[in-house]
C-alpha cells in the first residue's frame, strides 16, 4: 500500500504564480470518467451529487457523522464512511478503494476546505489513480492560504481589510488595531473550534488575548490573523463564482449574499440573490488571472460604507453552500466542471440575475433575529419569500434529503449546544 507524508503545508513565498505553471493549473482532464467519488455528504455534497446523478453519471459520497444528507439522495449510488482528522489514512483509504472497487479515472470532488488543501498537496499521488477537481498545491495554495491571497491582492493592487499577523501574544498584546476585529485562521487544516466558526469577533483588547490564547492551543499561533471587522451586513457582501481555466472565467455568476449567519463576517448564507454587479465581476476576474487557477472558485468580497471600497474578504476553491443557486439562474457548476475535466466543450455562460436560494431552516432564525434587532422588517422578509427559489436541500425529484433535513440539523445543533458552542 502506498503511503502519503503529513507534514505541514510549505512555508509561503510571495511570488505570484509564473506563467509557466503547467496547464489547466494542474487539474486532471481528457480521460474517460465513468463516474464520480463525492468527499462531503452535507447540503454541498448533495448539490454535487444532484448535478451528476441527474445526468445518469454513477455518484459515490464519503461522508461521516453528523453530515449524511447527500447519501441519502435517490442519485448517490452508494455512500461509504470517509474516516477523518488522520491525511495519511484519508490518502490511503482512496487509494485503497480506487484499487479494490476498479475506480480508475473516477472524479474526486471535494467540498470542504480541508480536503482541498489534502487532495492539491498530494495530487500527484493521487491523479495516478483518479481524475482530479482541483489543481495541485503550487496553485491551490494561493487560494488556502489567506497570507498569499492578501499579498497576491495587494501586488495587483486589489483592496482588502485591515489584517495583521501578529509573532506571538506579547506582539498582539502591544499592537495597535481597531475593535472590533476577527481572529482567523489562514488555512483550515483540521476541524475544530475556530475553523468551525469560521473566526471569533472580538470588542476589546482583552477578549482578544483571552481568544488568542484559546486560539493557539487549537491551532499553530503562525496560522493566526487578526482582522478589522469591515461594517454592514449581508446586503454588503457580494461573490462572485465561477467555472475556470488557466485563470479565465468560462462560466460565471455574481450573487449577493442578503441574508447570512453571523449577519456581520457570515459563517454560512441563509438567503442569496443572483444580481448584475460589474464591479465585482472585474474584481474577482483580475485576480483570477493571477492565479492561473483551474477549477470551480468562488470570490468574497465586502463593499465597505465608509468608502465605498470593495473589499476582498476570501476564496473557496470549491463548491460553497449556494452553489445550486447557480442552476436555476442557468449555471450548473459541478456538471460544467465535469465536461471540462473530461475533456468535452463548456459552454461560456454568464447566470441570470434576478433568481434566489434560500435554506429555511437556518434562514427563519436568522430573519428573527434581524427582526428582533431591527434591522429586518417583518414586510421586507415576507417579500423575499415571493416567486420561485432554489431550495438548499428539497427537491420533489428527491425528496428524501429535504424531509430529514431537520431533525438531521436538530441532532447537529444539539451536539453543538452540548459542546457549548452555539448556533
Amino acid at each position: 500500500m502506498e503511503t502519503v507524508s503529513t507534514e505541514s503545508p510549505d512555508r509561503i513565498l510571495f511570488r505570484v504564480p509564473s506563467s509557466d505553471s503547467s496547464s489547466s493549473g494542474g487539474v486532471s482532464g481528457g480521460a474517460t470518467c465513468e463516474g464520480a467519488l463525492v468527499a462531503g455528504a452535507d447540503y454541498r455534497g448533495l448539490g454535487v451529487v444532484r448535478s451528476l446523478g441527474r445526468r445518469g453519471i454513477p455518484v459515490w459520497v464519503l461522508h461521516h457523522a453528523g453530515h449524511v444528507t447527500g447519501a441519502l439522495s435517490r442519485y448517490a449510488a452508494r455512500g461509504l464512511c470517509w474516516p477523518l482528522e488522520d491525511g495519511r489514512r484519508q490518502i490511503d483509504f482512496l487509494l485503497s478503494l480506487a484499487a479494490r472497487e476498479k475506480l480508475k479515472c473516477w472524479l474526486l470532488f471535494p467540498t470542504d476546505d480541508e480536503d482541498v488543501v489534502l487532495f492539491a498537496r498530494h495530487h500527484e499521488l493521487l491523479s495516478a489513480h483518479y481524475q482530479l477537481s482541483v489543481p495541485a498545491w503550487d496553485i491551490t495554495r494561493w487560494m488556502c492560504d489567506k497570507r498569499l491571497l492578501y499579498q497576491l491582492a495587494e501586488d495587483i493592487k486589489l483592496d482588502q481589510p485591515w489584517t495583521y499577523c501578529p509573532r506571538n501574544r506579547e506582539d498582539l498584546a502591544s499592537l495597535e488595531c481597531p475593535f472590533p476585529v476577527i481572529l482567523k485562521p489562514a488555512m483550515r487544516l483540521s476541524f475544530n473550534r475556530l475553523t468551525a466558526d469560521k473566526a471569533w469577533r472580538f470588542e476589546d483588547r482583552a477578549s482578544l488575548l483571552a481568544g488568542y490564547d484559546e486560539a493557539c492551543s487549537l491551532i499553530d499561533p503562525e496560522m493566526l490573523m487578526i482582522q478589522e471587522v469591515v461594517p454592514g451586513w449581508g446586503e454588503a457582501q457580494f461573490s462572485f463564482a465561477a467555472l475556470c481555466k488557466d485563470g479565465i472565467p468560462l462560466a460565471s455568476i455574481v450573487a449577493r449574499r442578503t441574508r447570512q449567519f453571523p449577519m456581520d463576517f457570515g459563517r454560512f448564507s441563509t438567503f442569496v440573490e443572483t444580481i448584475d454587479e460589474p464591479e465585482v465581476a472585474a474584481s474577482a476576474t483580475r485576480l483570477l488571472a493571477a492565479t492561473r487557477f483551474t477549477g470551480l472558485v468562488e470570490v468574497e468580497f465586502k463593499k465597505d460604507p465608509r468608502n465605498k471600497q470593495l473589499k476582498l474578504l476570501d476564496v473557496n476553491p470549491r463548491v460553497w453552500g449556494w452553489h445550486t443557486l447557480s442552476r436555476r439562474a442557468g449555471v450548473d457548476f459541478p456538471y460544467l466542471l465535469w465536461r471540462l475535466v473530461t475533456g468535452q466543450s463548456v459552454p461560456e455562460v454568464r447566470g441570470r440575475s434576478g433568481e434566489s436560494w434560500m435554506r429555511m431552516c437556518t434562514d427563519v432564525p436568522v430573519a428573527i433575529q434581524e427582526i428582533l434587532k431591527g434591522r429586518l422588517s417583518i414586510r421586507s422578509y415576507l417579500r423575499s419569500l415571493r416567486g420561485p427559489k432554489e431550495a438548499a436541500v428539497f427537491a420533489w425529484d428527491d425528496p428524501l434529503p429535504g424531509i430529514l433535513e431537520i431533525p438531521l440539523l436538530a441532532a447537529m445543533m444539539g451536539r453543538r449546544f452540548l459542546g457549548g458552542k452555539g448556533f
